[in-house]
């Protein structure tokens, strides 16, 4: 049989050249860079790719953090029952909410026909908390109280979907529909990773024991959207293995891992030359990312080392893997080995018709560990250039959905118009709520706080003007917070 010649390859290979292919020919972009790099022993910043996209170098200015642990709430936490206290909800306790007050209000399908809205007080009991007074359910969320001072209580957010995954999908990504990168994937590409020993951005996720709501974990919620997908985040998985096949096969030692993974890189080599495709960057990458993470991760994930008064802070399911404990714990250690962003999400808060029973379950499971957090970074050293946020994608209704004397199935619909998160550390103004809802809770009447401002404000505690931190995409210019967000000033220490 006769060996074609190399010309002959060429011509062949060219013939069966996509139109992709060749236009990725036509320029060297983010991805020869990238390679080149890791081919050179280095991971590539990617701030350099972006400065070689034409993007001015990260950060815009001195940051104030260098990373975020994002506590997302999955199904909304009640802000009328835990941190949003509202004397005439007791008052009107079983009394429809005045008409002027909801006004032409949407709501999701389980109310949007619902005539009779009887306002509910809180089933909680609030206190004033701390020297700087914090209003919060200290029954349901004891050591959260306990740390008031450190909180920064945003009391005025609002938003503009009724559902749970467009809502969730806005806050992580700044659009309702999946597609674009989300907020960590923004973050990784623009300043680069802290680490070459894990990935920059990770992500882990928990759920109520009970399975009480059908909350789902999308990819897209930590996606890289139409960023290189090297930026999208690393999910670590609840049992097993963190991240599969971190061990490698029988028969294969370290060194044979290593040579393949040499040899791959070479061939990659040769066809990012002939096609520029920053996938294949992607590629090898990954493949080295995986074979760092063989040694990194064991150590990371082992506990042994923990003091025992530290496991104790975060309460007693802290070491049953995939629990929101647990995760809290390997948000800290992940931050303090040089992870940029971290998303905890935890579903359970969907409380339709379990309330009184539900609300309980989740405030015990995540109290402790998001307090432990707090404190745990504080006496590290790591909390003034840590991040912290904890909240959901809305709030809940401030009237009952259901019926004022079925107590065993009262429940909150979903609610936009105002809710309240909490943020912590890394530039933050400790010890304040900003902004208001009306009396009800129903309304944000004062300081507004828009989920675009929020993202603002991330990005500039980061060192990053979000409105000139772009990504051209068919032929226009995006960024996390389209063309809105304005920095929360009043809360910037």
């Amino acid at each position: 049989m006769t060996r074609p010649t190399a010309s002959a390859l060429q011509a062949e290979y060219a013939r069966q050249m996509t139109r992709r292919q060749l236009l990725g020919r036509c320029g060297v972009g983010l991805g020869s860079l990238a390679l080149g790099s890791l081919l050179g022993g280095g991971q590539a910043s990617a701030a350099t790719g972006a400065t070689s996209l034409g993007l001015p170098v990260l950060p815009h200015f001195a940051p104030k953090a260098k990373r975020v642990i994002y506590l997302f709430q999955n199904g909304a936490p009640s802000h009328t029952d835990l941190f949003d206290y509202k004397p005439k909800l007791q008052e009107m306790h079983g009394v429809q909410i005045p008409d002027e007050v909801v006004g032409g209000a949407r709501f999701s399908t389980m109310t949007g026909g619902q005539t009779a809205r009887p306002c509910l007080a809180p089933i909680t009991q609030f206190a004033q908390r701390g020297k700087s007074g914090a209003w919060i359910a200290e029954d349901f969320l004891p050591h959260t109280a306990g740390i008031v001072d450190k909180l920064c209580f945003v009391k005025s957010m609002h938003t503009t979907q009724v559902n749970h995954a467009p809502a969730i999908t806005f806050f992580l990504t700044g659009a309702e529909m999946a597609g674009r990168p989300s907020m960590g994937a923004w973050l990784t590409y623009g300043l680069g990773a802290e680490t070459e020993e894990l990935p920059s951005y990770v992500v882990m996720t928990s759920r109520d024991k009970e399975a009480s709501c059908g909350q789902i974990f999308y990819d897209f919620y930590w996606g890289s959207g139409f960023l290189p997908s090297k930026y999208q985040g690393v999910k670590f998985r609840g049992s097993g293995d963190p991240v599969l096949y971190l061990s490698n096969p029988n028969g294969i030692s370290r060194e044979m891992r290593r040579g393949l993974l040499d040899d791959l890189s070479r061939l990659n080599a040769m066809e990012q030359e002939k096609t520029g495709d920053p996938e294949i960057a992607t590629r090898v990458a990954q493949y080295e990312m995986a074979y760092k993470m063989q040694a990194s991760v064991p150590e990371l994930t082992d506990f042994t080392q923990e003091p025992q008064h530290i496991l104790d802070m975060y309460g007693p399911d802290v070491q049953r893997k995939g629990s929101y404990a647990y995760n809290c714990l390997m948000a800290r250690r992940l931050a303090e080995r040089g992870v940029r962003f971290v998303q905890v999400m935890h579903a359970g808060w969907d409380q339709h018709r379990n309330l009184n029973t539900q609300l309980k379950i989740q405030c015990t499971d995540t109290d402790a560990p998001s307090a432990a957090l707090v404190k745990d970074l504080e006496q590290r050293g790591l909390l003034d250039d840590t991040l912290v946020i904890w909240g959901g994608e809305f709030g809940r209704t401030p009237f009952l959905q259901g019926a004022i004397s079925e107590t065993k199935t009262w429940g909150r619909d979903h609610h936009p118009y105002a809710f309240t998160l909490w943020m912590a550390g890394g530039g933050i103004k400790p010890g304040v709520s900003y902004g208001e809802s009306d009396e009800f809770g129903h309304n944000a009447v004062v300081d507004k706080v828009h989920v675009h401002d929020l993202q603002a404000t991330i990005f500039h505690l980061l060192g990053i003007d979000h409105e000139k931190f772009t990504f051209r995409f068919q032929g226009r210019d995006f960024r996390l917070t389209d063309v809105h967000g304005e920095v929360i000033q009043p809360i910037l220490a």
